[in-house]
């Protein structure tokens, strides 16, 4: 019995170790020059959905367990690749940028004026209008990649239209 129960353990950790990573930096995250105005129109002539920023800064622990084990994940990425424009702003970014209203800015002031970002991470996605999507901010790391693919169908099935993201991942834990 003790020898199935290791051969099982050995056989769930190579599965669970074959996922395949890749770096998010040039497979999750899309370059920008920084003009949020234009990459609306990008993403619309692309077909996405609406754009992801995510609101980091550099020494946050927790932006770098999500690139670590969330971000680098081939499954993670394709799937949102495929549905919007992914971008990062630092948070205490003294570089300049448009924002989706063609002004001006910069990434702190875009982060903590425009959007009351305190805490990172911070993902928010944006329809195609540059609007947050109601109920689409999620503040810190997800505790898993599912959990972080699940708001992604959350904000591509727009469940949040009817419903919270707390109550949509109870209704689909075993999706």
């Amino acid at each position: 019995m003790r020898s199935v129960l290791v051969l099982l353990l050995a056989a769930w950790f190579s599965v669970a170790g074959s996922v395949e990573t890749r770096d998010p930096e040039s497979h999750f995250f899309d370059q920008t020059f920084g003009d949020f105005s234009e990459e609306l129109e990008n993403a619309r002539e692309q077909g996405k959905k609406g754009i992801l920023i995510m609101f980091e800064m550099e020494e946050c622990p927790f932006c770098h367990r999500m690139r670590a084990r969330v971000l680098n994940r081939k499954d993670v990425q394709d799937y949102f690749k495929e549905h919007f424009l992914i971008f990062t702003v630092d948070i205490e970014g003294d570089i300049e940028i448009v924002d989706f209203q063609g002004r001006p800015t910069t990434m702190k002031d875009f982060s903590f004026k425009q959007f009351r970002v305190r805490a990172t991470p911070v993902f928010q996605f944006f329809d195609l209008e540059g609007r947050p999507i109601k109920r689409g901010r999620y503040t810190g790391a997800t505790r898993d990649a599912e959990e972080f693919l699940l708001l992604g169908r959350y904000i591509v099935e727009e469940a949040w239209k009817r419903t919270s993201f707390s109550r949509y991942k109870r209704e689909h834990r075993d999706r």
